[in-house]
């Protein structure tokens, strides 16, 4: 047993369905309580020190204790070349994205990045993602192997593509689906482990591909479905060229069994009614990606709209679309693109998209993305005062919200106090070993 005491914040519910005021629990003179790897208890520091007398305590002071951030679209193959210049989505991909995905036939450098990427997601306080790999069943082994390494919650699948990819970067109808089945087999529901079968998107796998994707969907079920949608209007375009008698992007997938409530469809900007209706209807997630959609010119996800027409929804940095590691740079971009829609969404509400919507988005609440009893111990402490600049506002607060939104905004790795895996303190080891 051991206690972390700080300020605690918590969720009851969805600050996007309810008044923020409702849905966000905030105790200043908070703790929680840890066995096993998991929260036991959460209330005040006094309440809890009273019921575990004797048990360690680590005293956060007034830095804020939340869950892990949960992050859940990312590319770990594409983290060497984050923040490269210029190029829209197809441009980007044939440029930097495809080259460097040919690396990771080379299970010792597939191991290396995955590594580097966790490394970077924990010191970041994001403690789980929901990545991407490659064609290579390496570069998965390789992803799930340095997340076991750091008893890391993940998700993870083979990307699959038999078409508008470079040689030696395309594998076949048959070979996506056995090799995608193998890797399942192997590691879904495997320690923390869960596998997402990744069709890449409908213009890089043809019909048959992606019918095999979703045969393959349907017998595995409680496996998660994770690809691309209507990103960018010139990638609308090439689908219809691929796809003419489809109905719209989404139809490419319904039609081959690729669309259900646990599939997660990232970035999802320029959605017609039909689609939006579908998506709805099954409860599949949807992923803001606002880095991306700012850095390769995407668009403005319709946050509000979306929320208000009951979609479920995470948050994702898309790495290395998305031009920051960071879920407090994610959140800040999210708010600046919803003020251009003309809504500014409250700090709780950006919070929970960054942990318990994305949570909800991958059906793993529960297990993370709150301080709640019975959810495995992965929690971020976050520094309200990480820079003088943060500090200076911060200063200023009249209640939490206003004192952890510079944090938000401004905040970057240096705000990230701590991170804990299972009950297991990880950022420190890691500056250690990197000093």
């Amino acid at each position: 047993m051991q206690l972390l005491t700080g300020q605690t914040l918590s969720f009851a519910g969805n600050p996007f369905d309810m008044p923020w005021q409702e849905a966000a629990r905030h105790q200043t003179d908070g703790a929680v309580a840890i066995d096993g790897g998991r929260i036991v208890a959460t209330g005040s520091a006094e309440a809890l020190g009273a019921r575990y007398p004797g048990a360690p305590v680590t005293d956060y002071g007034d830095a804020l204790i939340i869950a892990g951030f949960v992050d859940a679209h990312v590319h770990y193959p594409q983290t060497a070349i984050i923040a490269s210049w210029g190029k829209r989505l197809i441009d980007w991909l044939n440029s930097y994205t495809f080259p460097e995905e040919m690396a990771f036939g080379d299970p010792g450098y597939a191991a290396d990045i995955a590594a580097r990427y966790l490394d970077i997601a924990l010191t970041n306080g994001t403690t789980t993602a929901a990545s991407y790999c490659t064609i290579h069943p390496a570069s998965v082994d390789a992803f799930f192997t340095a997340a076991a390494a750091r008893n890391m919650a993940v998700v993870a699948g083979k990307t699959c593509m038999d078409r508008n990819a470079p040689d030696g970067l395309t594998d076949t109808v048959a070979s996506a689906y056995d090799d995608s089945k193998a890797l399942l087999e192997k590691w879904h529901g495997k320690g923390r482990a869960r596998y997402a079968i990744t069709p890449r998107f409908s213009p890089t796998s043809t019909p048959g591909q992606l019918a095999a994707m979703g045969a393959l969907w349907a017998e595995f079920p409680d496996c998660l479905m994770q690809t691309h949608l209507s990103e960018q209007t010139d990638e609308i375009a090439w689908v219809k060229s691929l796809y003419p008698e489809a109905r719209d992007y989404l139809d490419t997938y319904e039609e081959h069994g690729l669309l259900g409530e646990r599939g997660l469809y990232g970035h999802a900007i320029h959605l017609e009614p039909r689609e939006k209706d579908r998506l709805r209807e099954v409860g599949a997630g949807l992923v803001h990606c606002p880095t991306s959609n700012t850095f390769i010119g995407s668009g403005i996800f319709d946050m509000a709209g979306l929320m208000a027409d009951r979609q479920r929804i995470g948050l994702a940095t898309d790495t290395g679309g998305g031009s920051s590691f960071s879920m407090l740079r994610t959140m800040a971009a999210a708010y600046e693109l919803s003020q251009l829609n003309g809504t500014a969404l409250h700090p709780a509400q950006l919070l929970w998209l960054a942990t318990q919507g994305s949570a909800e988005v991958l059906h793993m609440s529960g297990e993370i993305g709150n301080l709640a009893p019975g959810a495995a111990a992965d929690i971020t402490v976050l520094d309200l005062a990480s820079t003088p600049a943060i500090a200076q506002r911060q200063a200023r607060a009249d209640d939490i919200w206003e004192a952890v939104f510079p944090t938000i905004m401004m905040g970057d790795d240096r705000a990230v106090r701590a991170t804990w895996i299972a009950g297991v303190e990880r950022k420190a080891a890691l500056e250690q070993s990197a000093a």
